[in-house]
Order: structure tokens, then C-alpha cells, then sequence
């Protein structure tokens, strides 16, 4: 599985994820998000990535607004927590590039911190 990117545990996946283009980070961050959100939700997927990538609420909004996510889409569930639309999600890829130097590191860390997800699906 060398070739995917994909690995038997954490370790050795973000060792692999490491040698990927940054092209393909970002597809594997997309899907991973919006295959989550299919499953768990969407509030699943903001904590997580806000979790991953140490973004307190105002900068989730900047990031997702600076990828392209519609800002005034932003808001809260009935609970108080954070939610933008799933199909918007792709946003927070390109919006986390454009907002921090080590964009990358935390879309990686994402997809580690997700490693059972992604063995689920």
C-alpha cells in the first residue's frame, strides 16, 4: 500500500504522508472531511479539524472564509457549536494554506489525528 500513501498505523502514516505532494495532502484532507461528515457529522468534522489544526472559532472562520467558504454560512447548532455547510468544506484546505505557514504540518496532523477514520471507511 507503499503507493497510497496508507499504512497499518499512525507512525508509519504520517512518515508516508510526509513524502506525498502537497496536491495530494490536500485531495486526501477534502475527502476525509467530507466522508466524515457523511458519517458523523458536521459538527464531528469541525472539532476535529479545529482540534488538528489549533484553531480557536475566529480563526476557523478566517481560514474557511480565506479558501472560499461563503462567510456569512458560519454559524452555530442549537447546542452552540461551530458548523459551516458540508459542501463547503473543501474550503478549509485552501483556507488554512493561505492563513499559516505550516499549513501543510496541520493538514497532515488532521489526517493522523483521523487515522481511524480513515480505516473505517
Amino acid at each position: 500500500m507503499g503507493a497510497t500513501g496508507l499504512s497499518a498505523d499512525p507512525t508509519e502514516y504520517r512518515a508516508r504522508l510526509a513524502d506525498q505532494p502537497d496536491s495530494q495532502v490536500d485531495t486526501w484532507a477534502s475527502e476525509l472531511m467530507r466522508d466524515v461528515a457523511k458519517r458523523r457529522g458536521i459538527v464531528r468534522v469541525v472539532e476535529d479539524f479545529r482540534r488538528a489544526t489549533r484553531l480557536d472559532e475566529q480563526e476557523f472562520e478566517r481560514v474557511f472564509a480565506s479558501g472560499g467558504g461563503p462567510p456569512a454560512t458560519v454559524g452555530h447548532d442549537a447546542q452552540g457549536r461551530l458548523i459551516v455547510p458540508a459542501v463547503a468544506l473543501w474550503a478549509l484546505v485552501p483556507g488554512i494554506r493561505s492563513q499559516v505557514a505550516d499549513g501543510r504540518d496541520r493538514l497532515i496532523e488532521y489526517l493522523v489525528a483521523n487515522f481511524d477514520e480513515l480505516v473505517y471507511v
